[in-house]
């Protein structure tokens, strides 16, 4: 198990690097000079737009820009931020809260409701399981970025029940504030969940041992949670941990619809402007909670899956 802890680590870590790379090539190449977002409109001299560069290396070649990039994180700096003239964490850090609280609740959802209605649609009669089926095929055809401007279309501007956007104060108004964000964000991925319970839990009923334990007169709650539910958890928990990596990707486009003040609104706006060292400093962050996510997810299966800790041991 330490060693295969250890290899997923040294694979996260590549993926880091990589990735890293590629974030900084694709923000290299996009169209814009961010020396010209900065200035704006304002005529400034020669020497002025050079000390610019010179301070935020942007008059060094792409290579060592990167380089230089990896050599402050690694000493533990973030870098500086050309658009708010202020270190990278002081901007991260006070809006961690929001975009942490957001995938928290949008997580719970997927939880409570996902599995929970899956396990409804896989032992109810075919009506109500249909039914679900019908909600959940709407569901995961909705992109977030759509379930949202539908939301606050219907809930903040048609009924006035939920503010159009912000965080609000306190923690009581900040989950009124974030109760359209949450259903936006976990719709998608809520509905492919209770699909995969329901799809797990017929196939295990549908098992010999399953069926003999019927013939031998078990209860039903007895046959359902140990026969059926057991083991349809692996692949359960595996979709239901995936669900997670993807609300972060989700959490972006939410962010920037309700205008929350998260890590992902000020993503989608450093990027507009090129602002390396924020984009660069976020990507890190979403990509670092993937990476760790997927170990989770990794070490889970094989805890509860004696198949896959047995490959695992025989490697």
């Amino acid at each position: 198990m330490i060693r295969f802890v250890l290899s997923r680590l040294a694979e996260g870590a590549v993926t880091l690097v990589v990735s890293s790379f590629l974030v900084f090539s694709a923000l290299f190449l996009a169209p814009g000079d961010p020396i010209a977002i900065l200035v704006g409109n304002r005529t400034v001299s020669d020497e002025t737009i050079a000390s610019l560069k010179a301070e935020y290396h942007l008059d060094q070649p792409f290579l060592l820009r990167w380089l230089h990039w990896v050599g402050d994180v690694l000493t533990g700096r973030l870098g500086q931020s050309m658009t708010y003239r202020d270190d990278v964490w002081n901007l991260i850090a006070p809006r961690l809260g929001t975009t942490g609280l957001l995938l928290a609740l949008g997580f719970a959802a997927i939880v409570v409701f996902g599995v929970g209605l899956g396990v409804v649609a896989a032992m109810s009669g075919r009506r109500v399981s249909d039914l679900i089926l019908a909600f959940t095929s709407v569901g995961v055809a909705v992109p977030s970025f759509v379930a949202a401007m539908l939301l606050i279309s219907i809930f903040a501007i048609g009924l006035g029940w939920f503010p159009t956007f912000g965080s609000g104060e306190g923690f009581a108004d900040r989950l009124r504030h974030l109760a359209l964000p949450v259903i936006a964000l976990a719709l998608s991925a809520g509905s492919y969940v209770v699909r995969v319970t329901r799809s797990a839990l017929r196939e295990e009923a549908q098992r010999d041992h399953v069926q003999t334990a019927i013939g031998r007169g078990l209860p039903r709650a007895r046959i359902v949670g140990h026969h059926v539910v057991r083991n349809a958890l692996t692949p359960i928990a595996t979709v239901v941990a995936v669900t997670l990596t993807s609300l972060v990707v989700g959490s972006i486009v939410v962010e920037k619809a309700f205008a929350l003040d998260g890590i992902g609104l000020l993503l989608t706006e450093t990027v507009l402007r090129k602002d390396f060292a924020v984009v660069q400093a976020i990507s890190l962050l979403l990509i670092a909670f993937v990476v760790v996510v997927t170990l989770l997810v990794d070490v889970l299966q094989v805890i509860v899956d004696p198949r896959v800790r047995a490959r695992v041991v025989t490697r």
